[in-house]
Formats: structure tokens, C-alpha cells, sequence
């Protein structure tokens, strides 16, 4: 079961928040992890290997300074795992977006695109959690 965590989740959401409108105001860049991912080797990628960086060290220095625990357990095989991320990467490819950059930051511009994108994300997602867990026995 998940656990309910308002305040740590509320603190978070802000500073992704915070973090998306800093890369726009001071770069005139989309936060989407997507896009920073696939131009993070190329000439002029040093900014999206530190925003990379960031995104990955943040929770173990919150995990060091802090002595929270962030558990990752899955009753999910790794090869579903694996399969579910080739599948996410396709959607992204089709989507023209990851979540962060529609959701976040394309909801915050306004984009109709985005509008449409994060409702399909959202729709989806639940009726996988009803599939998963209503009719399949859950994992």
C-alpha cells in the first residue's frame, strides 16, 4: 500500500515546481526529463548533466543528511520492469513529452497539447492500476 505523505509530498511537488520555472527564466528551457536526457551528451549538454546530476543525488544527500528511508521494492519482475520502460520511452516518443515536460511546465504555458497529453497520461495510468489491481490480483 502507499503510504500518505502530504507534507513531504507538497515539498517536493514545490521545489520540482521551483526547479521547472528557474530553468525557464533563467535558461528559457522546458524542464521535461525527456528532453534533457537526450541532449545531455551533445555539444552544450553540460547544463542538462548537472540538472541530471541534481535530479539523481538529491534524494540519496536527503537519505544521508536527513535519515529518511526511500524504499524501492517491486513485486514486479525486472523484466516487466524493463519491458514497462521501453514501453513508457515509446509513448514519450509519440507523446512528444515525458509527464514533467506536459505536465509540469506544459500546463503552466497554457498548451492545449499538454492539456491533452496529461489528461491521456492520467487516464491511463488509471485504468492500468484498476487492470493491475482489480482484475489481475494486483502485484
Amino acid at each position: 500500500m502507499t503510504e500518505f505523505t502530504p507534507v513531504q509530498s507538497l515539498l517536493g511537488g514545490g521545489l520540482i515546481g521551483l526547479a521547472a520555472v528557474l530553468l525557464m527564466a533563467l535558461h528559457g528551457r522546458i524542464a521535461g526529463m525527456t528532453g534533457i536526457l537526450a541532449g545531455a551528451f551533445a555539444p552544450g549538454g553540460g547544463w542538462r548533466l548537472a540538472f541530471l546530476l541534481g535530479a539523481a543525488l538529491a534524494p540519496l544527500l536527503l537519505v544521508r543528511a536527513g535519515g529518511v528511508e526511500i524504499g524501492f521494492d517491486s513485486p514486479a519482475p525486472l523484466g516487466w520492469t524493463a519491458l514497462s520502460g521501453l514501453l513508457v520511452g515509446i509513448g514519450v516518443s509519440y507523446g512528444g513529452g515525458c509527464t514533467s515536460g506536459h505536465g509540469v511546465c506544459g500546463l503552466a504555458r497554457l498548451s492545449a497539447r499538454s492539456l491533452v497529453a496529461t489528461l491521456s497520461f492520467m487516464l491511463v495510468t488509471g485504468a492500468t492500476v484498476y487492470v493491475t489491481r482489480h482484475l489481475m490480483g494486483g502485484l
